[in-house]
């Protein structure tokens, strides 16, 4: 081969390697732009607790569905009314207390057999919970300190908008010191967990996460440790409320407190991932 054909066939090659090393990238770079890309939004932080104004931009009194639920406490609240629900330095304070007599029964549905023996409190987050391809992952957690004893019934849990199930209750205490970590979607999952002086504050705390089309895992935590996994079938795209109330007797037992009860939370935290 002469040495001016050696020279064209080495160039003739270079190119190739240049145009299929082009073509790579491009294919590469097209690639890349066809990738999600994540960012985590915090939705709720404890700026929510520190003042009326900050709470109530954030949260709404009472339950979703009005005053009444599942056990004796109708819930009181609302602007100008903070007897039973009040904010001070960053800590949500809610007050059961014991009626002389009572008004009625609850006007909730399937529970309008329950007479009705206290005044309590409740809010609910104005953020709902949609978990779905957009959003495949939440946090959500606070700092609680509990009553204990017989009829009491307090809980940081998250319900659905439209239907239920889903279910998901990150804390409940049932007239006892153990936490009931519950989810719901058609048949109960529960992890039971005795917690050491729960009238001193304690973090509770799960993490959602997206596993398929129609299913959710739900990772319990309580003082960031882990405690419990289960799964939350048919919960993607279906809105939930998150709610703190303290409800009394029913599940956690009669007769309740004859005298006033408190329950305490601070840090509520609600963050997700945003899918772009």
């Amino acid at each position: 081969m002469s040495k001016h054909k050696f020279l064209t066939v080495l160039l003739l090659m270079g190119l190739s390697v240049s145009l299929l090393s082009c073509k790579k990238a491009e294919k590469e770079n097209q690639q890349e732009g066809t990738k999600s890309v994540k960012a985590w939004e915090t939705l709720l932080d404890g700026n929510s607790l520190s003042s009326y104004s900050s709470f109530e931009a954030a949260w709404n009194y009472n339950y979703p569905w009005g005053t009444d639920h599942n056990g004796s406490a109708r819930m009181v609240g609302s602007s100008t009314n903070h007897n039973q629900l009040s904010l001070s330095g960053g800590v949500l304070t809610i007050k059961a207390t014991r009626l002389s007599s009572s008004p009625g029964n609850s006007t909730a549905n399937g529970f309008t057999n329950i007479a009705i023996w206290y005044n309590s409190g409740a809010c609910y987050a104005k953020q709902q919970v949609i978990i779905n391809d957009q959003f495949p992952s939440y946090t959500i957690s606070g700092d609680f300190a509990v009553p204990t004893v017989k009829g009491t019934w307090p809980a940081f849990w998250i319900t659905g908008v439209n239907s239920w199930p889903p279910e998901s209750d990150i804390m409940e205490f049932k007239g006892s010191s153990t936490n009931w970590q519950n989810t719901y979607d058609g048949g109960w999952e529960n992890k039971l967990t005795n917690v050491s002086n729960a009238g001193s504050y304690h973090n509770y705390k799960c993490w959602y996460n997206k596993i398929n089309a129609t299913d959710v895992e739900c990772h319990y935590y309580i003082d960031n440790a882990w405690v419990a996994k289960h799964i939350m079938s048919n919960s993607v795209n279906k809105p939930m409320w998150l709610i703190i109330n303290m409800q009394m007797e029913g599940d956690s037992g009669s007769p309740g407190p004859s005298g006033n009860t408190i329950y305490t939370a601070k840090n509520i935290y609600m963050g997700r991932d945003r899918t772009f």
